[in-house]
């Protein structure tokens, strides 16, 4: 008896040490991080304007995981987890005693494992700290329950399981696996599907609903028993005879550039720091998908410039919001660095940003769509030496109205315009349109702005056109309506208020020069891929070295920007943006419109109609015989009669000038350029006057011409050799107020040419330092060749 007594205290004695230990344990051992405040990050899921499953972005580790509380789960749920796998989740400390000495028993009897003896908290420890499947990793697991049980509340556990546990592969808590198994939130499961779910909890892949349905139908109707007693039998029984219905949720492939940039917390500051686990985009899923199939049609076609990728934005121009949205036209394609984001991408925007060049003159200056520029070789001093910009044509086209110089996207006068309004005021315009990327001083980019020497990106460009739809009116470009945090707070994602970048007067102007089909036919034709059956106003726009194709246009409804070239920055060939990124353009644009019934895209409200001269823009006088009508704000339009068009009395006879005593002479029109023109409009064969009188009735001699002079290249010019071209040649122009014969340019004293001035003429490049003189006695011009 005293033995037993020893026996006894000795047992109970080493009981108090092990439960001493156990509790040191579990006081020396710390909440799982996954437990915490901030919790493992949720994935995210990115859904289109209507609710529909765009793309699910998983988690770091590769796993769809999604917070939720217990409100935001079905009534059945929690019932039928607690039923299956943890009776007495309330009663026990995380380890239930009863559980294991039921197990013990069973298993003995059996010679087997019959039950497991886990409770719903030592799953959620298993689930966050994985543990080797042993006698140490399974008491390592007893502690953290434990320790769970000491920090959190009852509730707490509940929700942290159901947002935590695998229910199937890469499927961690209820909600995920209902939106992927049934295609709905967790709150709208029910009875049948809450079963089928926690059927699930005991082993995802022994209960695959793909691989063994019948198994899974099996263990879901052992769950719905056991709600026998706690749930009414008329609702077991209909849950039991229906159907297993599982399917896979919709989710659209696409769209990945800008799932994965929202995802990464870019496009949209107010979600910085948050963690979003459900994003409502602005897209529309169907013109998204119609996109894809296009661009993947196009890419076909653009291999033969060479081109291998592409990026294409839509936009609604009411709200600014995007309606599609593709960074390249396959993400996976690794052969084209499809990952790569082309709408996010800085690229050279080339002429694309002439409208906004444009605009600056038009508001500092006072220009018109009828404004006469001069489209002639110019040279500029920059910091970074000597700029000379040519046309894409390489030809001089002379006085052109500013519709016409826009419309064909002559370079020329587009630098001029730059150089006059100013580069510092350029910039501040682009700014007002929303291109951040800009961010050197006006010095860094000059007036080379105007052919796109900074780098922007087709978001921005995107954002610009429709500020013009929207007559100068500027939104962001806006990407989401709503995101839901975890924890299921909602955030709304207001569009700001808008605010005016342009004078709507001057909005219109533009948008009715880029709508303009005949302001654009001597550069594209009458008919191209810039004609669609809806008005458009577009612009497209080749970076230098022929490395990216722009096509960039709106209707009042929507803005189309497209961009097409190579990821790796190699030149294309043979390439401009009619021909590179047009096609694209008029597909995509025909498709997103497709349905709507567009509205007049050139608004005249607040112009005034002028009818002026097609050449010169100004009023017309009586030799004009092309005339064109305008818009102007009241009060700027045109005043001057035109200055380049002229009656000349010629004889009928010889078609040589006549005098008074001609008296059947007519009166016949032709054009009069300034003398610096002069030379250009012979060399063009512009119908000018006749020089000469007729013999049999002189004309009054004509005003005394200034001498034969080198216009261009000017003294001091510097030029470089292309050591890849072929040869190489500059032009030299010899200006002159009226018909000089026998004028001759010599170069290092030495005669290379004899004409009639004005006159053209190329002379050969070779390298060192010449000089260019007319006449023997002319004054010397020096230009200097370096060598590639």
């Amino acid at each position: 008896m005293r033995f037993f007594s020893r026996q006894k205290l000795w047992v109970l004695s080493a009981l108090g040490c092990l439960l001493l230990g156990l509790a040191v344990r579990v006081a020396l051992e710390p909440l799982p991080e996954a437990l915490g405040d901030a919790g493992p990050t949720p994935s995210l899921r990115v859904l289109d304007r209507h609710g529909r499953l765009v793309r699910e972005l998983r988690t770091r580790d590769g796993k769809r995981r999604e917070r939720v509380n217990l409100d935001q789960v079905s009534k059945d749920l929690v019932p039928a987890l607690l039923a299956t796998e943890d009776r007495r989740f309330f009663f026990h400390p995380g380890v239930d005693p009863l559980a294991i000495v039921r197990a013990l028993g069973q298993a003995l009897g059996e010679g087997r494992l019959v039950s497991g003896a886990s409770t719903i908290t030592q799953q959620l420890a298993r689930a966050v700290v994985p543990r080797p499947r042993t006698l140490a990793g399974k008491l390592r697991e007893a502690v953290i329950a434990l320790r769970i049980e000491a920090s959190l509340d009852k509730r707490r556990i509940l929700e942290e399981y159901l947002s935590q546990v695998e229910f199937g592969p890469n499927l961690l808590g209820v909600e995920t696996a209902s939106r992927y198994y049934f295609d709905k939130p967790a709150k709208q499961l029910d009875l049948a599907e809450s079963a089928t779910l926690v059927a699930l909890v005991r082993g995802p892949s022994f209960y695959d609903p793909r691989r063994h349905p019948e198994r899974l139908k099996r263990r879901r109707d052992r769950v719905l028993e056991r709600l026998r007693g706690s749930l009414e039998d008329e609702r077991i029984e209909r849950a039991l005879s229906s159907e297993l219905r599982v399917r896979r949720s919709s989710t659209s492939a696409g769209a990945e550039h800008l799932a994965f940039a929202l995802g990464a917390g870019k496009l949209i500051p107010e979600l910085a720091g948050k963690k979003p686990v459900s994003l409502q985009t602005t897209l529309d899923l169907e013109l998204q998908h119609e996109l894809e199939v296009i661009a993947a049609r196009e890419a076909e076609g653009l291999a033969a410039f060479g081109a291998s990728a592409l990026s294409v934005l839509v936009v609604d121009n009411r709200t600014a919001e995007v309606r599609a949205y593709l960074g390249s036209q396959d993400y996976f394609a690794s052969h084209e660095l499809g990952g790569n984001d082309g709408a996010l991408a800085l690229r050279q925007p080339g002429s694309t940003l002439k409208p906004f060049v444009y605009a600056a003159a038009m508001e500092r200056l006072g220009w018109t769509p009828a404004t006469l520029l001069s489209d002639r070789a110019l040279e500029l001093d920059t910091p970074h030496g000597r700029y000379r910009p040519e046309n894409y044509d390489g030809k001089e086209h002379g006085p052109v109205r500013l519709r016409l110089a826009l419309g064909n996207s002559l370079n020329l006068p587009a630098v001029r315009a730059a150089a006059q309004v100013g580069p510092r005021a350029v910039l501040e315009m682009l700014h007002r349109f929303g291109f951040a990327s800009l961010e050197r001083d006006p010095q860094h980019y000059g007036a080379a702005i105007a052919l796109g020497s900074g780098e922007v990106r087709l978001v921005e460009l995107a954002q610009a056109y429709s500020t013009l739809a929207r007559e100068g009116e500027y939104l962001p470009l806006r990407y989401a309506s709503r995101a839901t945090l975890s924890g299921g707070r909602v955030l709304e994602l207001p569009q700001p208020a808008p605010r005016r970048a342009l004078a709507r007067p001057l909005a219109r102007q533009l948008t009715s020069v880029l709508s303009d089909p005949a302001a654009r036919s001597d550069s594209f034709g009458r008919t191209s891929v810039l004609d669609l059956p809806f008005p458009v106003a577009v612009k497209t726009g080749t970076s230098k070295g022929f490395r990216d194709n722009w096509t960039v246009g709106y209707t009042r409804e929507l803005t189309v920007a497209v961009w097409v070239g190579n990821f790796d920055g190699q030149p294309m060939v043979r390439s401009s943006g009619v021909s590179g990124a047009g096609p694209l353009f008029h597909a995509v644009m025909t498709a997103a419109m497709r349905g709507a019934a567009p509205e007049p895209l050139a608004a005249t409200e607040g112009l005034v109609a002028v009818e002026i001269c097609a050449l010169s823009g100004a009023r017309p006088g009586p030799a004009c015989q092309h005339r064109a009508l305008d818009y102007f704000q009241p009060g700027r339009g045109p005043v001057e009669s035109c200055p380049l068009h002229q009656l000349v009395a010629i004889d009928p006879l010889n078609g040589l000038r006549a005098g008074p005593a001609c008296r059947d002479a007519e009166l016949r029109p032709f054009e009069h350029y300034p003398s610096g023109d002069a030379a250009w409009a012979v060399a063009v064969q512009r119908p000018l006057a006749p020089r000469e009188s007729s013999p049999r009735c002189p004309a009054d001699s004509l005003v005394a011409a200034e001498a034969p002079r080198i216009a261009w290249p000017r003294d001091g010019a510097r030029f470089v050799l292309d050591a890849a071209a072929p040869a190489q040649d500059i032009l030299v122009e010899v200006t002159s107020a009226s018909a000089v014969a026998g004028v001759s340019l010599l170069v290092d004293g030495r005669p290379v040419a004899t004409q009639s001035a004005p006159f053209r003429t190329r002379l050969a490049l070779t390298p060192g330092s010449h000089s260019l003189r007319l006449g023997a006695q002319g004054e010397p011009i020096m230009i200097q060749v370096d060598g590639g």
